[in-house]
């Protein structure tokens, strides 16, 4: 790692903030979809309703984040490698292309004079105003690329802002901060650093910022690790081992309690809760899972987390106990039906998921029981948005699901941007960004 202190000095000195508009990270300025906003768009199309589009310069599914003025995404420029074998799909009992899952697009080209099996990765700014591009930061991928699904790559890890510098994270353990202009402020390569990212299917955790420090979850076969390090010169804060052979493609969730701050982390051992500011071990709940991929939700003291892989549990969880907690501190638990990659939101009172075989269920968030259900079609990958009484599903056809916050389904709109869509969408200012495989979409009234 070499970090610049004169580009530190520069980033710093240039100031910059995250507003209560932004949308910072993956699922958005409070980490669990939950949107402040008023009079968001309702019904669109590929053309209708729409302020801009812009193509992008690779392939992803990584969301889009915002901040200020500027729209950023990551993509994988070139070819990757397909893990050999048989690729799980979502769809059960059913034709899975038919049913609108697909593979990931076709990569984009490498650039010119470069040779053919090189790839890199790609971070791009945009201008939230009209969607020109303001720059573009690329990164040659270095050493053995790990094998992924089909249906993503590794630029799927979403970036994560604090307002001065933004970080891009991908699926080599290459990790790069950048400053509101593009220029590079530190960069490291954990995959050569400390241990190859060695997961089934190909890293997708995102980072995530507290204070301080840019925290990384790295549950890897090799070499299972949470690592903060300091958000201006990348330099290690604390590492927390994990052991060998976990995995986990969950985003770390820090989540403010009674007794102090947690960071919440979904893997394939069980759910773990340590101290964001040391590292320090708390509590832990839960039992194994094949594939945890979602993250919690938190209100009101209480999280809400499901465990991800195919109908597996979720519960609702009072954070503040040490050791394990699931005798002391699990509020409900419902054993099955959760998404098998979708995480939950909260709203009003009530609990939204939308799993594999395009069902909304939703359940009272104070005592798990369901309150109703209702097919809708579609294949959700995406996690929901909850924003001014609707609720937001993305299925993976590109259509995106308006539902109307409530006790009762009532659908309120159908929106079909007719290209594939895996990312979450991200809400900012009166505006919805829509990232399918190779397109940015701002949604809403031009600005």
């Amino acid at each position: 790692m070499r970090a610049s202190s004169i580009a530190v000095a520069l980033a710093i000195a240039a100031g910059g903030s995250v507003a209560a508009a932004d949308w910072p990270q993956w699922r958005g300025p409070h980490g669990t979809g939950v949107a402040d906003e008023k009079d968001l768009p309702v019904r669109w199309s590929a053309t209708e309703n729409v302020a801009w589009t812009a193509a992008l310069g690779g392939v992803g599914v990584s969301t889009p984040i915002v901040v200020g003025d500027r729209v950023f995404v990551t993509s994988q420029i070139g070819a990757g490698v397909r893990r050999p074998g048989n690729h799980p799909r979502l769809a059960q009992g059913m034709d899975a292309a038919g049913a609108g899952e697909r593979a990931l697009g076709a990569s984009r080209g490498t650039p010119a004079g470069a040779a053919d099996d090189r790839t890199f990765f790609l971070l791009e700014a945009f201008h939230r105003a009209d969607g020109r591009r303001l720059w573009e930061y690329r990164v040659e991928a270095a050493g053995p690329l790990p094998g992924v699904h089909d249906k993503h790559n590794l630029a799927s890890p979403s970036p994560v802002t604090d307002g001065q510098l933004v970080y891009a994270w991908f699926g080599t353990g290459q990790l790069t901060a950048l400053d509101m202009s593009g220029r590079r402020v530190w960069e490291r390569h954990l995959g050569k650093e400390i241990a190859p990212f060695t997961i089934n299917w190909g890293h997708a955790s995102s980072p995530a910022l507290y204070q301080d420090l840019l925290i990384l979850l790295c549950d890897h076969t090799p070499a299972s690790y949470l690592l903060a390090v300091d958000k201006r010169t990348g330099k290690d804060r604390w590492k927390a081992d994990r052991g060998r052979g976990r995995s986990s493609y969950s985003t770390p969730f820090v989540v403010e309690a009674a007794t102090g701050a947690e960071l919440i982390v979904n893997s394939s051992e069980r759910v773990d809760a340590y101290d964001p500011k040391t590292g320090a071990f708390l509590w832990h709940v839960g039992g194994s899972n094949q594939y945890p991929i979602p993250s919690p939700a938190f209100h009101n003291g209480i999280l809400y987390f499901s465990r991800g892989y195919r109908s597996g549990p979720y519960m609702a969880v009072r954070p503040g106990g040490r050791g394990d907690v699931s005798a002391s501190h699990v509020v409900w638990e419902v054993p099955t039906g959760a998404p098998y990659v979708s995480s939950l939101v909260y709203d009003a009172g009530l609990i939204y998921m939308a799993n594999d075989v395009g069902a909304i269920t939703v359940v009272d968030a104070e005592t798990g029981r369901k309150v109703w259900q209702q097919r809708v079609g579609g294949i959700f990958s995406a996690s929901p948005v909850a924003a001014d009484g609707k609720i937001y599903f993305v299925s993976e056809t590109g259509e995106t699901i308006v539902m109307r916050s409530g006790r009762e389904p009532a659908v309120i709109a159908r929106n079909d941007l007719g290209e594939r869509a895996v990312a979450s969408l991200a809400v900012s200012n009166g505006q919805l960004f829509i990232r399918t495989d190779d397109r940015l979409f701002c949604i809403g009234k031009a600005r």
